[in-house]
């Protein structure tokens, strides 16, 4: 099983990913940008290719079953957003990834300020494109929202029906 948390900034997908993670036993997969931008100053286009290999690679020793807190949707509309395009090399890998279940998480929690984060005032702009993005991909989803229990309970009862 490979389940992957989804969406806008601030909206509990480290939060959901680490908790399913320890819930199910399975390895995690954080989100290499996090790493990656924490040791710069500012960042370039070229900047989220190199993000979409080390996120491919840390996925490639995770396995065939893991929780991933991020996928490649998040770089391709981050790429599309700031830069008005996406890369080849996101594109590809955006297309390639295959996960058992995509959860998007919906930005009706409070926003929490962090560095890395740039778009407190988009996120419902932002959640629109990831779900489009979803639908004509025809990858299975479901929306999380509510409260963090609200979003477990949700989450544990779409696994059990898998």
């Amino acid at each position: 099983m490979r389940i992957a948390f989804t969406g806008p900034e601030s909206c509990g997908k480290s939060t959901l990913a680490k908790w399913l993670s320890e819930m199910y036993r399975l390895p995690l997969s954080e989100e290499f940008a996090r790493e990656y931008l924490s040791q710069k100053e500012s960042y370039i286009q070229d900047d989220l290719d190199s993000i979409t290999l080390g996120q491919l690679a840390d996925w490639q020793k995770k396995g065939a079953e893991f929780v991933a807190d991020t996928e490649m949707t998040v770089l391709k509309i981050w790429s599309e957003y700031r830069f008005q395009q996406a890369s080849q090399y996101i594109l590809e890998a955006h297309k390639k990834q295959h996960f058992t279940h995509y959860f998007l998480c919906a930005p009706d929690i409070p926003w929490e300020p962090d560095p890395l984060r740039e778009n407190p005032s988009n996120r419902d702009e932002l959640f629109l494109l990831y779900e489009a993005e979803l639908i004509k991909n025809e990858w299975p989803f479901t929306i999380l929202k509510g409260s963090l229990k609200e979003r477990q309970k949700e989450v544990l009862f779409v696994l059990e029906n898998l």
